[in-house]
């Protein structure tokens, strides 16, 4: 990959829920950047058909998908290699949560945008509330649904411009319901589930919250340019405990954003006494590393005699200040017979916050 020393500028259309009119937005701002003789062009477009949308791609020069044989299957993708090749000063990608065909060189999509970025390309892309990655729970209790592509949280932190393109709740319903979002046969079923008023209310208020707090945190950095080497963490160290029988995604993605509310370092530890059922806990182990990637973050696994003292070793070695874990003792027998763990932790350290977290799926 060829070194730039100025890499690309990366500018996101954020929204609540599908149909809210990222898409048309950016195909609009595209054109006019266009009439003022940018080298701007489509690299990866999703209209659904819909009109309105279609009509704002105008005069963009558009670079052909990529087309893979998958299975016997052709699928088409973003040509990354071309849109290198072409270099142009923007170059508009949509759906930026998208797994890309196996065979591809990068799984995700936003992998193939950094890349961009990287080659000194400016990328204008969209995505929507529910697809950042520690937001995955908080979602999925409001809506019942669990969204399966997501994104990492960095990518709303590297971004260099964020744009939230937002419509009242009632004016999405409308939409829908004339048409302009889904076709006939699906209007009932996304009105009566996803698109319900109170789940779009939740996403909404997330969505303008989320965005506020990137602002609020950005402009920090800002005033602190000269010291932010010492405002990142200095007061602040966030420790998740995770054993494979709570549920360790939430616990981490609950401990991420914790510690991005506080600015502060994030750690992950799994401390067990031994893997004694077969195949299932290497398994798990493999999907929350995948997870903590994801956020950027690094999971420690250490197979240990006494989990509770690698805990209070590790969190002492690394100036914990709050550690964020699952029950610990299933009956009052267990933890007569075991011991309190977080009570030994508050026994045996000092300065640290121990927060027991209910699991949410009872």
């Amino acid at each position: 990959m060829a070194a730039y020393e100025t890499k690309g500028k990366l500018k996101i259309y954020i929204g609540a829920a599908p149909g809210v009119g990222k898409s048309y937005q950016m195909l609009h701002d595209a054109n006019e950047m266009k009439k003022s003789n940018r080298d701007i062009i489509i690299g990866l477009i999703e209209t659904y058909r819909r009109k309105g949308t279609e009509e704002q791609i105008g005069n963009l020069e558009i670079l052909p998908l990529k087309e893979i044989d998958y299975k016997g299957v052709k699928l088409k993708e973003l040509d990354l290699e071309g849109v290198i090749a072409r270099k142009p000063e923007f170059v508009v990608i949509d759906e930026l949560a998208h797994t890309n065909v196996p065979t591809s060189k990068n799984k995700k999509r936003f992998e193939d945008v950094l890349e961009i970025l990287d080659n000194g390309i400016n990328v204008i892309t969209a995505v929507n509330i529910q697809h950042l990655e520690s937001l995955n729970d908080i979602v999925s209790r409001m809506t019942g649904i669990k969204v399966k592509e997501t994104v990492p949280d960095k990518i709303i932190d590297i971004a260099d411009e964020i744009k939230v393109i937002d419509v009242s709740p009632d004016s999405l319903r409308e939409r829908i319901v004339d048409g302009k979002v889904y076709s006939k046969d699906k209007i009932d079923d996304a009105l009566h589930h996803f698109f319900r008023i109170g789940n779009l209310n939740a996403l909404r208020e997330l969505t303008l919250r989320e965005v506020a707090n990137e602002v609020d945190e950005k402009l920090v950095i800002y005033k602190n340019k000269k010291k932010v080497a010492g405002l990142i963490g200095a007061q602040e160290k966030v420790l998740v405990c995770v054993n494979l029988k709570f549920n360790a995604e939430y616990l981490i993605r609950r401990g991420y954003r914790t510690a991005k509310m506080l600015k502060a370092e994030f750690y992950v530890l799994h401390a067990n006494i031994s893997y004694a059922h077969g195949k299932e806990e290497p398994r798990k182990i493999e999907e929350l590393k995948k997870l903590c990637e994801m956020l950027d973050v690094h999971l420690k696994v250490d197979i240990c005699k006494d989990p509770v003292k690698t805990i209070i070793e590790y969190a002492t070695d690394k100036n914990i200040t709050q550690i964020i874990m699952g029950p610990s003792a299933r009956t009052r027998l267990h933890e007569i017979l075991r011991g309190s763990i977080v009570r030994r932790i508050m026994r045996d350290t000092k300065y640290i916050d121990v927060v027991v977290v209910a699991d949410p799926l009872r």
